[in-house]
């Protein structure tokens, strides 16, 4: 039977000889396949650049639907969604030249959660050595009626569920 090519832009399998790739390789589907893959990975000032300079596409404005979907020439973006993608785009430079300046790291970072995240255990370990008051318990408020939740879902006995002396697992 031969070996089989596969190609993961298409999804599809062939039988590998040169003249087979060659054809694949060159073929309409196969650049159609590869270029929305690659799309998948641009950054978004390309993006907007490449938005803008294309027409909207009356059919999808229209009806919210274009028969040509990712491989139409016209745009499928509104002006909000523009608006959007040009403030992401701002942001995204406004960072690089945050980075680029040498500048402290902006908040909502990582590191900032990281520092955020040892000082409160920090806290709550020092401050474990106080008596906690327990916490009384509450049913969610989207509940049933306390009665006519199973045993399962129910809160335990204030001293705790009693166990059988002669209890065995397994």
């Amino acid at each position: 039977m031969g070996k089989r090519y596969f190609c993961d832009y298409c999804d599809r399998s062939f039988q590998d000889n040169l003249h087979n790739r060659k054809k694949h390789l060159n073929g309409v589907q196969h650049l159609r396949a590869k270029r929305v893959w690659y799309d998948l990975f641009r950054d978004a000032a390309a993006i907007l650049q490449e938005e803008q300079t294309k027409k909207p596409c009356r059919k999808f404005l229209q009806t919210g639907q274009c028969d040509f979907g990712s491989n139409c020439r016209f745009s499928h973006m509104t002006e909000q969604d523009l608006e959007k993608l040009s403030a992401q785009v701002q942001g995204e430079q406004r960072s690089k030249e945050l980075r680029q300046e040498g500048a402290d790291v902006p908040p909502g970072t990582i590191e900032d959660w990281l520092e955020k995240r040892a000082k409160r255990l920090s806290a709550a370990q020092s401050n474990s050595a106080l008596p906690e008051k327990p916490v009384p318990f509450q049913y969610p408020l989207s509940w049933p009626p306390v009665q006519d939740l199973p045993p399962s879902l129910q809160a335990p006995p204030p001293g705790g569920w009693p166990v059988p002396q002669n209890l065995q697992w397994g």
